[in-house]
């Protein structure tokens, strides 16, 4: 990938530098800026794949850059020492965030999601790549709302107004609490189990998983199904009910 860094620090460039060439081979650094404005003018002439970018630099800051850059099909990873700049990375779209000092395992993590997302991109069928707004977010609201990739973008979900889930192929069906129409989500349901892990959710059947908070009652059969608070009838399988009625009695 045609790499470019900037950075106004010296030794934040060689750092960087040293670390990309060895331990990121599939990174080709073909230019290294110290200021905003030579990073356009590179970014001009190289046409990069990926950019590692500073964000507090004099004259034209990161943030700038990334104005002009708004419509460049090139993957952005923001480096700086300062942790209050994430929401701000995340209205930009950048793909990752790293703090300096930079780790050597959370550097080759992000340069294989620019390597991904490079592939991911020549693909026919390319799903919204925003995983650094997902991952930014939960971690500035844990616990409170999830940041799920939509057809239109993004969508914010309270967690505690989600009654239930359901796989629909490659996506997700999320119903919520007093609204009529489900949401759209472009993930699967297993992504999403993960996303709602430890909050009150179990998965009941391969394609439904309920949040326990919301079910009504338990009508028993071969499997079962759940009746959640808005009258829905959910079946659990044979296969996940005895854990389900497991966690139903330690609620």
């Amino acid at each position: 990938m045609r790499t470019i860094i900037v950075d106004d620090e010296k030794l934040s460039r060689s750092v960087l530098k040293l670390l990309l060439e060895k331990h990121c081979p599939a990174v080709n650094i073909v230019a290294v800026c110290a200021d905003g404005i030579s990073a356009l003018e590179a970014i001009e002439k190289y046409q990069p794949d990926l950019l590692f970018l500073d964000i507090e630099m004099p004259g034209l800051n990161g943030f700038e850059v990334l104005k002009a850059c708004k419509d460049a099909h090139f993957s952005i990873i923001v480096t700086t020492s300062h942790d209050h700049y994430a929401l701000e990375a995340i209205r930009h779209n950048a793909l990752d965030y790293l703090l300096k000092p930079i780790i050597r395992e959370d550097l080759a993590e992000a340069v294989d999601k620019a390597a991904a997302r490079q592939w991911k991109r020549g693909q026919p069928d390319a799903k919204p790549d925003i995983s650094l707004l997902e991952v930014l977010h939960q971690h500035l609201y844990p616990g409170e709302r999830l940041a799920l990739p939509s057809p239109e973008g993004l969508r914010m979900l309270q967690v505690k107004d989600i009654l239930y889930c359901v796989a629909d192929g490659e996506t997700t069906l999320v119903h919520l609490l007093n609204t009529p129409e489900p949401s759209l989500i472009c993930r699967t349901l297993k992504d999403v189990e993960v996303q709602l892990k430890n909050k009150g959710f179990f998965r009941v059947h391969h394609s439904y998983m309920v949040n326990l908070n919301y079910m009504d009652r338990y009508i028993k059969g071969d499997g079962g199904d759940i009746i959640m608070r808005d009258g829905s009838c959910i079946p659990v399988s044979r296969q996940r009910k005895q854990e389900f009625m497991e966690r139903i009695e330690k609620l």
